[in-house]
């Protein structure tokens, strides 16, 4: 029999109005940014928490980044999750009340006691809080797991600092991802997150050149310029819309066949699929990269490269389905 996945309801809340006050809460503070397996984790903790406490699971969370807010030297920020995808990959982890506060540059000059006995303590109420072991919040990163737990002595709340998660002895974190991800390296990015790196955003009309190439592609533009592009290269990879799904070819880069100058642009080749894609919301999931972006000296050779990069999707769409239909059956076995 297949077994029964449980849906939570949970509750997003943008204002202190939004959210009762429960002191049996179990709480956690972070940007959670891309929601990876460290991330995960402290979210199940403080969720199985709760649940053995018959509380209230709660994670806050900001929006915008901090980073984009509080920019050094000029950097550009880029983000592994959008606020959407957080917050439903935060539901996805069974929590109850995940509460979003707006991030002003006036916000950041709170000392670290003052904000979580302003929105912790005073505001959500809470019994427990679980944080990271590398925790720090507050004015210039002041508060740290050591603060923390004297103010737990002091207000009566007990603290878990949870130790680093590892994968292949690397440890998890967001810096790791985006390196990985600014490399291209989208196979190790998926171990890290525990899920294939994800671009959605919607079909816009381009030069139609592709079709001319026998290889029509979609054109995708993202609704936030934040979210980060993997490095340019050709991705195989999983497209997904409504109720559709298939796997794909995806190029990021400048067209320097024929554009060199051009503008960086996001295409993807849906293979075995006719249809009109325009307008339609698509999900792309980066499960491999195939090559680097390469400016070919015609287009007869670019072509040629593009019959061989099929060739090699359709050999790892065949192995990926496999993979897919040996754990669906595992599912179903259980």
């Amino acid at each position: 029999m297949e077994e029964q996945v449980k849906r939570y309801e949970m509750i997003t809340a943008r204002r202190p109005s939004d959210i009762s006050f429960d002191k049996n809460s179990v709480v956690t503070v972070g940007s959670f940014d891309g929601v990876h397996l460290a991330h995960q984790a402290v979210l199940q903790e403080v969720v199985q928490r709760a649940r053995q406490r018959g509380g209230r699971s709660v994670a806050v969370t900001f929006e915008p980044h901090p980073k984009q807010v509080l920019v050094h030297n000029g950097a550009e920020i880029t983000l592994l999750s959008t606020l959407d995808e957080r917050i439903a990959l935060c539901r996805e982890q069974g929590l109850d009340l995940l509460y979003v506060l707006e991030f002003t540059y006036e916000f950041s000059r709170l000392r670290f006691g003052e904000f979580y006995k302003r929105y912790v303590i005073d505001g959500i109420g809470v019994s427990e809080v679980v944080e990271g072991y590398d925790h720090h919040f507050g004015r210039d990163r002041e508060g740290s797991v050591r603060e923390l737990l004297a103010m737990g002595s002091e207000f009566g709340f007990t603290v878990t600092a949870m130790k680093p998660v590892t994968v292949e002895n690397e440890i998890v974190s967001s810096t790791r991802l985006r390196q990985y991800l600014l490399e291209g390296n989208v196979e190790r990015a998926a171990l890290l997150l525990g899920r294939p790196y994800t671009l959605a955003g919607t079909v816009v009309r381009g030069n139609s050149r592709g079709k001319s190439l026998g290889y029509p592609t979609a054109n995708i533009e993202t609704p936030v310029r934040s979210k980060l592009t993997p490095q340019n290269g050709i991705y195989f990879v999983r497209v997904s819309w409504g109720t559709g799904s298939f796997y794909g070819m995806c190029s990021i880069g400048v067209r320097p066949t024929f554009e060199p100058l051009g503008g960086r642009t996001i295409e993807v080749h849906v293979l075995d699929y006719q249809g009109n894609l325009y307008e339609k919301e698509l999900e792309v999931q980066f499960l491999r990269r195939l090559r680097d972006e390469k400016k070919f000296d015609s287009v007869q050779e670019l072509i040629q490269q593009m019959d061989r990069d099929k060739v090699a999707s359709l050999a790892l769409a065949e192995e990926y389905s496999k993979v897919l239909t040996g754990l669906q059956h595992k599912s179903i076995n259980r």
